[in-house]
């Protein structure tokens, strides 16, 4: 299934039948994903009057309630409402879905205790290339990201002159194997979000950061059409399902 896309006055194909998932699912128990110093998702089936509302105790249908945290448990896809006082669902701001993106592989920069990503990394992986989109995935790469817990590990993140660089090329989409883009314990102060909203001037609202993404080794770096997909939920971060397609040669 061959789609021919017009962007810019060029005409790029992708193959629609190849999709390439880089979501992490929620999952019930403690291998799902995890940060921010709270338990495990849950997904378990109602209880009426001590009856299991699942087929496999006797009812006709499965009826499960799911309990999570959208920045704790799996991908995620959130707004500026996520840092200010004022409401910007992600339902309501993120309003188109498909966008070109730049695959990028990083190796983080040792800084004391820490491990950084720079404006100096992303400015040679990325050049002169204009993309509406950024999917960044650290190095090493393996599949224990997908049930790590994130917790008081002190993971990397990015500098504030790192967002500031995306910014000024008019990235709009940030994407990252991360638990976020700043430091675990930083007092509060995010300075990777409030540079990539830029909350000190006129606020990025069509802005998104998509968080805890798995991209797979088998993906090569370079350029791909982004369909970011959302759960519709009227709130600051909603589950998501970034998928990416090649551009054909």
């Amino acid at each position: 299934m061959i789609a021919t896309i017009e962007y810019n006055s060029r005409k790029l194909k992708i193959d629609l039948s190849q999709p390439l998932d880089i979501s992490i699912p929620i999952k019930d128990g403690k291998s799902n994903v995890n940060a921010w110093y709270i338990g495990p998702p849950k997904i378990e089936p109602e209880v009426f009057d001590d009856d299991v509302i699942s087929v496999e105790n006797g009812a006709s249908v499965n009826f499960n309630t799911i309990t999570f945290n959208p920045h704790s448990h799996g991908t995620h896809t959130e707004t500026v409402g996520h840092i200010v006082k004022e409401k910007y669902s992600i339902n309501k701001h993120l309003t188109t879905f498909f966008f070109l993106a730049e695959v990028i592989t990083v190796a983080p920069e040792k800084r004391g205790k820490d491990y950084v990503i720079s404006a100096k990394q992303l400015q040679f992986a990325l050049g002169n290339k204009k993309r509406d989109a950024l999917v960044v995935r650290t190095i090493p790469n393996t599949n224990d990201k997908t049930t790590k817990q994130y917790s008081n590990t002190n993971w990397t993140y990015f500098e504030e002159d790192a967002i500031k660089l995306l910014v000024k090329k008019g990235i709009k989409h940030l994407l990252v194997d991360l638990p976020s883009i700043d430091r675990e314990e930083d007092g509060g102060e995010l300075k990777g979000h409030n540079a990539f909203w830029n909350t000190n001037g006129k606020i990025r609202k069509e802005a998104t950061i998509t968080e805890f993404i798995y991209v797979s080794n088998k993906i090569e770096d370079g350029s791909y059409f982004l369909n970011l997909q959302i759960a519709p939920f009227e709130n600051d971060a909603t589950p998501s399902k970034p998928v990416l397609y090649k551009i054909l040669e």
